[in-house]
């Protein structure tokens, strides 16, 4: 029998039941600091840097996210310095996103961990796990683009706005397109 929490099996990227009290408590807190930091706009840029630091892992000097931002917990995300994240992005973050030094993320982008069972009765049971992501420094990663479960892009990448990342990008390549293929 598996004595670890709902939450310690979420963490390692196992299977695991969203729906369990610690975690759904941890969804709460993650919404409670979204619902301060969206409208956040009208503070000094310490104060919105301040709250950054509050709801996410870590955030490097330098680090902006321009809001309405949009995450499952927030803790598992690690901005490098010099990020920038433009209006509307989402991070599904059940395991860790890892955003490298100087990468710039268009809007609307989404950054998901998340991942289902394919069999139908299996997914209805509400089991779920998590994929991590890694995005290498000086990445850019063009408005609307979606990056999938598991999925790593090397240094210096060029994600086109409008893909979707299936598979993991090599330094420096860019990629265009769904799904994502080089150019």
């Amino acid at each position: 029998m598996d004595a670890r929490t709902e939450k310690q099996k979420m963490l390692a990227g196992e299977p695991y039941h969203a729906g369990d009290p610690e975690i759904v408590a941890d969804q709460a807190r993650a919404a409670d600091w979204m619902a301060r930091f969206n409208p956040s706009r009208i503070l000094s840029r310490p104060e919105r840097r301040a709250l950054l630091q509050e709801g996410l892992g870590e955030v490097g000097e330098g680090s902006v996210i321009r809001p309405p931002f949009h995450c499952d917990y927030g803790t598992n995300i690690r901005l490098g310095r010099n990020v920038f994240l433009n209006y509307n992005c989402v991070i599904l973050d059940v395991v860790a996103v890892t955003v490298g030094d100087d990468t710039q993320i268009g809007p609307g982008v989404q950054i998901l961990t998340a991942d289902h069972p394919r069999d139908p009765a299996e997914r209805a049971t509400g089991i779920e796990w998590g994929h991590p992501v890694t995005i290498g420094r000086n990445v850019w990663i063009g408005g609307g683009a979606i990056i999938l479960p598991g999925v790593t892009i090397g240094d210096d990448a060029i994600i086109g706005a409008g893909s979707v990342v299936t598979r993991d990008v090599a330094p420096g390549a860019t990629v265009v397109g769904n799904p994502a293929r080089p150019r």
